[in-house]
């Protein structure tokens, strides 16, 4: 096996639910549950999630005034690959994962010597849950976003959940996971940990 088949990777997955711990949350069960399979490409990190974190509006690093954007935005920066988990709310990412889409706009402004982005080096994977339809729609919009703002995404970069339209049952009251969400999963995590290691070991050339 070559260096970039076997180098170790770090990841970390950032949970878009509205609601802040203890609360339960289907977007937090899935973001585990994909670390939990990126684990097993020897990937490790941690889980975040966002709303237990006084994020502020805005486009910039640091927002000032106890904003605890650059706590997080330092762990990103250290990790190979970024798993953003989100609910569907009227058929659109979280609030919350769009705050985080605005603020990663800053990464656009930072680059190295080259002028490659800093984020250029990184993987990014997506988690989508809900209980209407639209888990298409909502990954597409998230992965515009962490595309332009210079991650990369593997095929089939997205695992997600959506039960049976005007339902009241959440991802997380399963009994079982479901053998498709589970496969889903393992090939988000397998594609990912793969493209992170390429990217470890063979960087984008400036441009």
């Amino acid at each position: 096996m070559t260096l970039t088949e076997t180098a170790p990777l770090r990841a970390v997955a950032l949970v878009c639910t509205l609601s802040p711990s203890p609360a339960p949350s289907s977007s937090h069960l899935l973001a585990e549950q994909t670390m939990t399979a990126l684990g097993k490409h020897g990937v490790t990190g941690e889980v975040i999630r966002v709303a237990d974190h006084d994020v502020r509006p805005g486009v910039e690093k640091d927002m000032g005034d106890g904003d605890a954007w650059p706590g997080i935005r330092e762990k990103i920066m250290a990790a190979d690959i970024l798993v953003l988990s989100t609910p569907i709310w009227l058929g659109h990412p979280s609030s919350v994962a769009q705050r985080v889409l605005e603020r990663l706009d800053a990464e656009i402004s930072e680059t190295d010597d080259e002028g490659r982005m800093l984020t250029f080096g990184k993987a990014a994977a997506v988690c989508v849950v809900g209980n209407e339809d639209g888990a298409h729609k909502v990954s597409s919009d998230l992965f515009q976003g962490l595309n332009d703002v210079g991650f990369s995404l593997a095929p089939n970069a997205v695992t997600y959940w959506v039960g049976e339209a005007m339902k009241g049952v959440d991802y997380q009251d399963l009994d079982e996971t479901p053998e498709a969400t589970s496969a889903t999963t393992a090939t988000l995590a397998a594609n990912t940990a793969h493209l992170a290691r390429l990217l470890k070991g063979a960087p984008y050339p400036p441009s």
